[in-house]
């Protein structure tokens, strides 16, 4: 089992695709508002938005689109087509639950740091009855600079009072990655609709296949580092 390098004083968790099984609700809710203006917006294109505030997701959709047609209308189209499969739709990533639990009963700090705004945050958390379960959430209007930029997971890292190189981040995507690894943080990836190449596989120090999985790391690296401390605790003990 892989072991992180440090002891984790703190867990800062991305929110779409990680938390929350929504990045496909976003693929569909925009690909869907696209064919109905009558164009085509393939999935390659739309994963290459995943992770990235709107502005630059909104950006990188119209250089595709060319100004066939507004985006800011495609885009409108798309949340209101979003919110209403959000409704029925809205899931929970497997082990999010054990997740929290286990860092509440170790009392080790946590948080979320996203690309979303408050307002979404708070309506996914409420949906789910997760809102008590975070004190701190760090998201759009918190940073200058959103993702792949390193001021998000610095900002939550300070919020905390941790040190970002004793900071787990858990990401799903490559531009999530990109934000974490260059604050200096150890990331976690958990793939969700886009499995990392080998640049994005080279920053993280583990890649998961599920939250189950990165709990179990956590676990066995807390125990670890517990054994070492103990183990040299001995030591001096006996050269004293």
């Amino acid at each position: 089992m892989k072991h992180l390098p440090y002891k984790p004083e703190a867990v800062l968790f991305d929110m779409d695709g990680l938390i929350f099984d929504t990045e496909a609700l976003y693929r569909d809710a925009v690909i869907k508002a696209a064919e109905k203006n009558g164009f085509n917006i393939p999935v390659s294109v739309y994963l290459e938005t995943i992770g990235l505030p709107s502005a630059s997701a909104k950006a990188l959709l119209g250089m595709h689109l060319a100004g066939e047609v507004a985006i800011e209308d495609l885009w409108k189209q798309a949340s209101d087509q979003f919110q209403t499969m959000v409704a029925t739709e809205l899931r929970l990533k497997p082990g999010v639950i054990e997740m929290l639990d286990w860092l509440e009963e170790i009392q080790l700090p946590w948080a979320i740091v996203t690309s979303s705004d408050h307002d979404t945050v708070l309506s996914h958390l409420l949906a789910v009855n997760l809102r008590d379960r975070f004190r701190h959430i760090i998201a759009r209007g918190d940073y200058t600079a959103g993702k792949p930029h390193p001021e998000p997971y610095l900002k939550a890292a300070s919020r905390l009072g941790v040190d970002p190189s004793r900071c787990v981040a858990l990401e799903d995507s490559r531009n999530g990655v990109l934000s974490a690894s260059r604050a200096g943080l150890m990331t976690i990836m958990v793939p969700d609709l886009v499995q990392p190449a080998q640049d994005i596989q080279s920053l993280c120090a583990y890649v998961a296949p599920d939250l189950h999985d990165v709990l179990a790391v956590l676990i066995d690296t807390l125990q670890r580092h517990e054994r070492i401390g103990s183990a040299n605790h001995t030591l001096g003990d006996l050269s004293s």
